[in-house]
């Protein structure tokens, strides 16, 4: 079958303009009127140098179809997944490439009430169609495109999240990358009470402090010196299209994302006991464990935001969380946030009176984990089934690619979705040369 190579899993993602330029977005724009029988579409960019023409050659796909276009301009994804239900439109599409390198852009869809639309939902006849060139006439009457400020709209929507007078004057460092979460927070910065301390604040397309990804360590350091120089309570970090943050503790570690979904998932059973949490399962007993000991139910689901979103709302989960620091709420159209964990965990911090350091450091000396270890392969299916046979004494899952538990200690490894990778997560109970000794283990055998 005939692919159009930017075509991935859950988006549109490639180089401009060798695989997604101006023609590619004005073609997309009318095969998802013509898809979805769109009236208006909810479009938004990134600080790329490539999205204000994208979003013009899309804009120009959608109104030649006879739908309108509400423009946000400039924003984050989750002003997306928030503004297309709050204008009830028709579909939503945020043009990114989250952190990817400057070179890159890419097109990230939803339909109606923010539904995830993905390759299996929907991008596959999208692409059919371009290749057929079955993209409808251009209307009669074309569409109208009308330009919508909601960052006010957007940053009282968050207020459900949290209780300002509970939240202490701490220090915090954000650090926005040079992407686009800068004038959000300084929209919600008379809310809170706490002082920020700014680290590369204004968006630029040139990332010239390195691409907004805070997951590479070099990426950290300006973070983590910030918060020695000025004494800082906690670090907070954002990728380009703010829908993911990360966080630092007051001594300047790096967090990994599994034990915040432990802390979130705290936070919001705090306030709504008994509900289901849902998760990944790439790592997963300290999650278990805080879930089961705050009252709720912990479900398991497939990586990806497509499967966590349509568990979340098979289960009706308030909150569902994967490591790789996608956070998802159910009073967020079940769509993932960088903006809500942020707010969560000065909440917690102030709620249980205790610094960063204190609230996770009994989590990582319980669960030591590895973080996601990434090895490039010829043929990961076959490595794959090799670590099957090898762990075959383990009690083992394939839900997602394939986890093995052991009494003390247990893994994942699945492979990428859009790359020839395996994903390599370990974590022990209480033991963390175990872990290390395992995880030295497996990645011996996948890189042999």
């Amino acid at each position: 079958m005939t692919k159009i190579p930017g075509f991935k899993a859950y988006d549109i993602r490639g180089k401009v303009p060798g695989e997604l330029n101006n023609d590619l977005a004005y073609k997309v724009g009318k095969a998802l009127v013509k898809y979805l029988d769109c009236k208006s579409v909810v479009i938004g960019r990134d600080v790329r140098k490539s999205s204000p023409e994208l979003a013009e050659a899309l804009s120009a796909g959608i109104t030649d179809s006879g739908s309108n276009v509400i423009d946000l301009g400039m924003c984050g994804t989750e002003m997306i997944y928030f503004g297309t239900p709050h204008f009830d439109a028709d579909a939503g599409v945020m043009i990114t490439a989250s952190h990817n390198p400057p070179e890159y852009n890419g097109l990230k869809f939803v339909k109606k009430g923010s539904v995830p639309m993905g390759y299996e939902s929907g991008l596959k006849e999208i692409e059919q169609m371009i290749l057929n060139n079955d993209l409808g006439e251009i209307a009669v009457e074309k569409g109208t495109v009308e330009t919508k400020d909601i960052m006010n709209d957007f940053i009282e929507s968050l207020k459900k999240f949290y209780d300002k007078d509970k939240l202490k004057p701490y220090k915090v460092v954000v650090n926005a990358g040079n992407g686009c979460i800068g004038p959000a927070l300084d929209a919600i910065e008379n809310n809170l009470p706490i002082e920020m301390i700014k680290l590369f604040h204004e968006p630029d397309s040139d990332f010239p402090n390195g691409v907004p990804n805070p997951l590479l360590p070099e990426n950290r350091q300006p973070t983590i010196d910030a918060i020695k120089q000025h004494g800082a309570d906690l670090g907070v970090a954002w990728d380009g299209d703010y829908d993911r943050c990360f966080f630092f503790d007051e001594k300047g570690n790096f967090i990994e994302g599994y034990y915040i979904v432990g802390l979130l998932a705290k936070s919001i059973l705090k306030n709504f006991p008994g509900e289901n949490i849902v998760h990944d399962p790439r790592l997963v007993w300290n999650t278990v464990e805080v879930v089961s000991k705050e009252g709720g139910n912990a479900i398991v689901s497939q990586s990806g935001h497509a499967y966590i979103k349509q568990k979340m709302r098979e289960v009706n989960s308030i909150y569902g969380g994967e490591m790789s620091a996608h956070h998802y709420f159910r009073d967020n159209y079940y769509s993932d946030s960088g903006m809500i964990p942020f707010l969560l965990i000065l909440q917690l911090m102030a709620d249980e009176n205790k610094t960063m350091f204190e609230l996770v450091n009994e989590m990582v000396a319980a669960y030591p984990c590895s973080g996601e270890i990434n090895s490039t392969l010829d043929n990961p299916a076959g490595k794959l089934e090799e670590i099957k046979q090898k762990y075959s004494d383990g009690k083992q899952d394939f839900l997602d690619g394939v986890s093995v538990e052991y009494a003390d200690w247990r893994f994942n490894v699945r492979m990428s979705n859009t790359e020839p990778l395996l994903r390599l997560n370990v974590e022990s109970r209480n033991n963390k040369e175990l872990m290390d000794q395992k995880t030295q283990e497996l990645l011996k055998l996948i890189r042999a």
